[in-house]
C-alpha cells in the first residue's frame, strides 16, 4: 500500500489526485495534507479520515515533520515548487510534481539533478502524454505511418475567457509573480512536440507580446471594475459578470461554463450573491484593460531539431474555444488532430483518409483522459512495477521546459535564435 502526502488542496491536489486515491484505495492512501485554508483542511480530514496530527498549514510545516509518506504530491503555487520539491527529495519522498517543474531554468535543472543523485522518482504532470488522443498519434508516428516527420505545427488556442481568467486577472498574469506564460501554459505543448516527434531540439526562436489587454485598448466608457457601471459592458465578451455570474434559472454560467466559474469565491459556494460580492471587491471583477498584467496574449515559437526537422507552436488568447490543433507532416503522409472534437485524421499520400474518433475514450477524466492514466502509472512507477510506462519522469520532461526558457529568451531579445543549453 503506497502512502501519499498532498501539498496544496486545490483543483489538482485535492480535486484530481486526492479523488483518484479514493478510486485506487486498494493501492494507495492519503495520510497527510497541507493547505492554509481551514475549510479545505476540514474537508480533507473528513474525506481521507485524517487526524489533526496529519494536517498542516504549509508544505514547509509538513516537511519539518519526519517523512510521512512514500509520495508527495506537489500542487502548491508555481513559485513554491522549487523549495518544496528540493526539501521533499532530501526528506526521502518520491514526487508527483505539477507542471511547471519550477519557474526558472536553473531551478528546474537542479531539481532534476537532485532527484537523480538521490535516486528519487519524480513524475511531472505532463498528463497529455497519457491521453488516448495523443497515444494514437504517437503510435502512428512510431509505426511509420507517415514516414519520417519533417514538420509539426501545434496551435494552442488558449480561449478568450481562459486568458482573461488566468493570465489577465488571475494568478499567472504578472511576470514578477510567476513564470513566463509560454512555460505556464505551453510546456504541455512543447512536451507533446518533443515526445511525438522523438527528436531533440537544437535551437529556438520566438516572437510575441501583450497586444490587447492594455489600458490604451479599453473601449470608451470602460470602468475600472465590471460591476462599477461599465458603459462598455454590453458588447464586451470579457465582462466578468458574463463569465462568472451564474444564471439562477438554469444554473449555468453565461458564456463558457467550466471549472473557472468557482474560482472567485473558492472555497465558498458559488451562489449568485457570493460571486457578485467577489467581483465587486476581488481580482476577478477587474476590467481586463485595467489590470496589473504584463504576460503575453500571443506568441509563436519556431524549433529546429538536430536532424534539420522543424516545428512551429502558436499560442493565442484570441479563440472562442480552448483546445489544441496539431498537424504532423511526414515524408509519406500527414496526421491531423483536433482536440475540440477529439478527431484524428491519418492521410497517407495517395491514399484514403482514416478518421479516428477518440471522444468516448477521452471523456473518462480530465485532460482528454490523461489524468487518471497518469495516476495509475505513478503508482506503478513508484512501486517498481515492470509495466510502468513512466512517460513523464523528470528526465523525460525537463527538455520541454528548456525549450520554453529558450523561447522566452528569444522573445524578449527581439526574436533571435537561441541555442538549447
Amino acid at each position: 500500500m503506497l502512502t501519499i502526502a498532498i501539498a496544496g488542496l486545490g483543483g489538482r491536489g485535492r480535486g484530481c489526485y486526492g479523488t483518484f486515491s479514493l478510486k485506487y484505495k486498494d493501492r494507495c492512501k492519503v495520510v497527510a495534507v497541507a493547505d492554509p485554508i481551514q475549510s479545505k483542511q476540514e474537508e480533507a480530514a473528513n474525506t481521507f479520515g485524517l487526524g489533526n496530527e496529519s494536517i498542516f498549514e504549509t508544505a514547509a510545516e509538513m516537511l519539518a515533520a519526519p517523512r510521512l509518506a512514500d509520495i508527495m504530491v506537489v500542487a502548491t503555487p508555481d513559485d513554491d515548487h522549487y523549495q518544496t520539491s528540493m526539501a521533499a527529495l532530501k526528506k526521502g519522498y518520491d514526487l508527483l510534481l505539477e507542471k511547471p517543474i519550477a519557474i526558472t531554468e536553473s531551478e528546474c535543472i537542479e531539481i532534476a539533478r537532485t532527484a537523480e543523485s538521490l535516486g528519487r522518482k519524480v513524475m511531472v504532470c505532463h498528463v497529455l502524454r497519457y491521453s488516448p488522443f495523443f497515444k494514437y498519434m504517437k503510435d502512428m508516428i512510431d509505426d511509420g505511418k507517415i514516414g519520417e516527420v519533417v514538420h509539426t505545427t501545434v496551435i494552442e488556442n488558449v480561449g478568450y475567457w481562459h486568458q482573461a481568467h488566468s493570465f489577465v486577472r488571475g494568478n499567472w498574469r504578472n511576470s514578477a509573480e510567476c513564470c513566463p506564460m509560454i512555460l505556464a501554459k505551453c510546456c504541455h505543448d512543447t512536451d507533446l512536440i518533443l515526445w511525438l516527434v522523438g527528436k531533440k531540439v537544437k535551437r529556438v526562436s520566438s516572437n510575441g507580446g501583450l497586444y490587447y489587454f492594455r489600458p490604451e485598448k479599453a473601449p470608451p466608457g470602460a470602468a475600472k471594475r465590471c460591476t462599477d457601471g461599465c458603459k462598455a459592458k454590453e458588447n464586451c465578451p470579457y465582462d466578468a459578470e458574463k463569465i462568472y455570474i451564474t444564471d439562477p434559472e438554469n444554473g449555468v454560467a453565461h458564456g463558457n461554463p467550466g471549472w473557472y466559474v468557482n474560482v472567485p469565491v473558492a472555497p465558498f459556494t458559488p451562489t449568485v450573491e457570493n460571486v457578485r460580492k467577489a467581483l465587486e471587491t476581488g481580482p476577478y471583477g477587474r476590467c481586463v484593460f485595467h489590470c496589473d498584467n504584463d504576460v503575453v496574449d500571443h506568441q509563436v515559437v519556431n524549433m529546429e531539431f538536430e536532424d534539420g526537422a522543424t516545428a512551429h507552436l502558436t499560442m493565442t488568447a484570441f479563440s472562442h474555444h480552448s483546445y489544441r490543433y496539431l498537424q504532423i507532416m511526414g515524408t509519406l503522409g500527414v496526421i491531423e488532430g483536433d482536440m475540440r472534437d477529439h478527431i484524428i485524421k491519418l492521410t497517407p499520400f495517395g491514399g484514403e483518409t482514416l478518421e479516428i474518433d477518440t471522444q468516448v475514450e477521452c471523456a473518462i477524466a480530465g485532460h482528454g483522459g490523461g489524468d487518471i492514466v497518469m495516476f495509475e502509472d505513478l503508482l506503478d512507477y513508484v512501486s517498481g512495477d515492470e509495466k510502468a510506462l513512466s512517460l513523464t519522469s523528470i528526465g523525460k520532461s525537463l527538455d520541454s521546459h528548456l525549450v520554453c526558457f529558450a523561447a522566452e529568451r528569444s522573445r524578449v531579445s527581439g526574436g533571435g535564435a537561441q541555442e538549447i543549453r
